[in-house]
């Protein structure tokens, strides 16, 4: 009969598509790279020769406290977009060599105090996208030689200070994208090699007057998109190295710059704010001369003469009586 037919021919048929194990580690290799989106346990069996592990955009929620033992060369970890919503404590201590963290876009409110105590090369640590409310120090008592951090896009309401007290080394800090509605005196003190600043997207309404003392090497500083009404008195003074200054989209109308340094022109925006085209204002941009960046958006509020002329234009205008 057709019937007794049939069970052979199934013989000759592939295996189910899911009954293969996702990402199946290579023997003797130095990557591993997985982004299978329905991985939910972190790998097993990885060679003791993996430099570098991306496990991202899976359903990944929980790692073991064993998840990188037996992994002594292990330099970059790249974890990013996946569910994790907390780390065990001693994940990373089977990877002193570690180089690189990347755990951006995961649901973490929180790490454990002592998880970076063991990885005193990390150089980048991104934690972009997460869900942090609060920063303890002790994440970054050990952490020397950080040159780059991301808490970008999280829950911050304040930094301690002197919480980045040790990190000597760092040059990029990304605090964009939180709740920040002060910063703390002496913040960022101990940056004395950071050269970029981003607290964009944030709350802030005023800046303490000695905010960027400790960061004389400072480059790029960004600033727009918070609540700034006023700056103070040459606050910005100690930064004679400063390249890139964006105010844009606050609500000053009087002006604080960056004493001019010999080289390029200041990159400066500061579009998006109620001038007060005085000759305060005038005098001063006349002086540092910057490249002022959306020229067309920088307007004047006041005086009246000058409503809703270009900030640009009225600076370079014979007719301002200044």
């Amino acid at each position: 009969p057709p019937g007794w037919i049939l069970p052979p021919l199934l013989l000759l048929l592939p295996p189910a598509l899911g009954s293969a194990v996702p990402c199946s580690p290579q023997p003797d290799a130095t990557r591993f790279v997985c982004t299978e989106p329905t991985l939910s346990a972190f790998p097993t069996g990885l060679p003791p020769s993996t430099v570098a592990i991306s496990v991202e955009f899976t359903a990944l929620a929980t790692l073991p406290p064993t998840a990188l033992a037996g992994l002594p060369r292990l330099q970059e970890l790249h974890l990013s977009s996946n569910r994790l919503a907390a780390l065990p404590g001693a994940l990373l201590r089977p990877v002193p060599t570690l180089r690189v963290l990347d755990l951006t876009d995961n649901l973490l409110d929180e790490l454990p105090a002592g998880i970076f105590t063991g990885t005193s090369l990390l150089q980048h640590l991104v934690l972009r996208g997460n869900r942090l409310r609060v920063l303890q120090p002790a994440w970054f008592r050990h952490l020397a030689q950080l040159e780059w951090l991301d808490l970008a896009a999280n829950a911050l309401t304040e930094v301690p200070p002197m919480a980045f007290h040790p990190l000597r080394s760092l040059q990029s800090l990304d605090l964009s994208h939180n709740e920040l509605a002060t910063l703390a005196p002496g913040m960022l003190d101990g940056l004395k090699a950071l050269e970029r600043l981003n607290l964009e997207g944030n709350r802030l309404g005023t800046l303490l007057p000695a905010t960027f003392v400790p960061v004389p090497s400072l480059r790029l500083l960004f600033l727009q998109d918070n609540k700034l009404q006023a700056l103070p008195d040459g606050i910005f003074l100690p930064l004679r190295h400063l390249h890139v200054l964006d105010l844009a989209r606050n609500q000053l109308r009087a002006l604080e710059l960056p004493p001019r340094s010999p080289g390029p022109a200041l990159d400066l925006d500061i579009s998006g704010n109620p001038w007060a085209c005085e000759c305060q204002l005038l005098a001063l941009l006349r002086r540092v001369s910057p490249q002022l960046v959306t020229a067309r958006d920088t307007l004047c509020a006041s005086p009246p003469r000058y409503r809703a002329r270009e900030v640009a234009t009225v600076t370079w205008a014979g007719d301002t009586d200044c």
